[in-house]
């Protein structure tokens, strides 16, 4: 398992903005993703280096937003203003997840407006809209994969989460270092019950700079 991506939430009128923000923060463009039809969102990605990207995601005005978790935890995120929603790890078992969380993982797919289909399956999703600070899950089904749509120059290094490191390691049912892929989990476990939990920020790397996105 590795850290695979992170996703961040606007709402549907302000998600060219924050694309627009974003890219400019870590120095690339996003692309246009496409829509997630099973589960009323669409999104746009940039790649990271690490073999990791960036996704910003809005809900639609679909009967999927409101009946799938992901679509849930969306539109939820962007009626709370946006922002960070969660980080996902890539498992080449998913099987052995459903095992640990007791539930089957389900199929997602988009097509890319350029014709390319991505297909994958995830797990988890309804975890993180219960607790945020938990990482939902994905196995990539096709061979492409968004961290190679374009030309990264940014990396993820630190990730700092209102959350319990004990109880995410026995969520993903393996040490929590083992996973970020380089970049540092930096964990605010005071005062848990007074606040939410989840990703407060995201600090990056860009042409040997760091950058913080709240």
């Amino acid at each position: 398992m590795r850290l695979d991506h992170i996703s961040y939430v606007a709402s549907h009128d302000q998600i060219s903005d924050v694309v627009n923000r974003i890219g400019s923060q870590i120095g690339t463009a996003f692309i246009d993703g496409g829509i997630h039809p099973k589960f009323g969102t669409r999104n746009f990605t940039a790649p990271l280096l690490n073999n990791q990207y960036i996704e910003v995601v809005c809900p639609l005005d679909h009967p999927a937003t409101d009946s799938t978790p992901f679509g849930r935890a969306v539109k939820k995120k962007a009626e709370e203003g946006g922002g960070w929603m969660s980080w996902v790890i890539a498992s080449s078992n998913i099987e052995d997840l459903e095992k640990i969380i007791g539930r089957k993982a389900i199929e997602g797919q988009r097509r890319k407006p350029d014709g390319t289909e991505l297909k994958w399956k995830q797990l988890g999703v309804l975890g993180n809209l219960e607790d945020a600070q938990l990482p939902y899950f994905v196995q990539w089904l096709s061979i492409n994969h968004p961290s190679s749509d374009g030309y990264p120059v940014s990396e993820i290094k630190v990730i700092e989460i209102n959350g319990s490191q004990d109880k995410v390691s026995k969520w993903i049912g393996t040490p929590i270092d083992k996973i970020a892929g380089g970049a540092v989990l930096n964990w605010k476990e005071d005062n848990l019950s007074e606040k939410s939990t989840g990703i407060n920020a995201v600090t990056f790397s860009h042409n040997g700079y760091e950058l913080q996105i709240i």
